[in-house]
């Protein structure tokens, strides 16, 4: 008589789980640089924020804000941002730093990502200074 496979050999199977071993060291990385890129992405938000508002002083008062004058929070009550500071290096130089908390990965907590005006007669021009964090977790304008 002929006798027919009925399932999988010991072989087939470990390939497989190989396969999917392999796949899953590959993905959990990726898939943790991307979170920590997208609570990135929430300080930017606030520096966003803040950016509007030392524009909007910049504009009306041509002088460079203090973070006091420009109204901006500290927004140290969110559980990605420890603390944004607007810091005024000149009457129309200034900077805005985004401390982060423990983000995951190898990101720890306090790591900053730097933001610099220069104001100008169309108003304050931001640039992406570097900051500690890892140019990997920072938007693609500012690696």
């Amino acid at each position: 008589m002929k006798k027919v496979q009925q399932g999988f050999t010991l072989i087939e199977l470990m390939i497989v789980v190989a396969i999917i071993g392999i796949l899953a060291a590959v993905a959990i990385p990726a898939y943790q640089d991307y979170t920590i890129r997208a609570k990135v992405t929430e300080g930017i938000g606030y520096a966003n924020a803040a950016r509007t508002a030392i524009s909007e002083y910049y504009l009306s008062e041509n002088d460079f804000p203090t973070q006091a004058q420009a109204g901006v929070a500290n927004a140290s009550t969110t559980d990605v941002v420890q603390g944004v500071t607007v810091a005024r290096t000149g009457s129309t130089t200034g900077t805005i730093t985004v401390a982060f908390r423990a983000l995951g990965g190898d990101a720890a907590a306090g790591e900053t990502i730097v933001f610099t005006g220069t104001g100008g007669p169309n108003g304050v021009q931001w640039t992406c200074a570097t900051g500690s964090l890892d140019s990997k977790y920072r938007p693609s304008n500012c690696r």
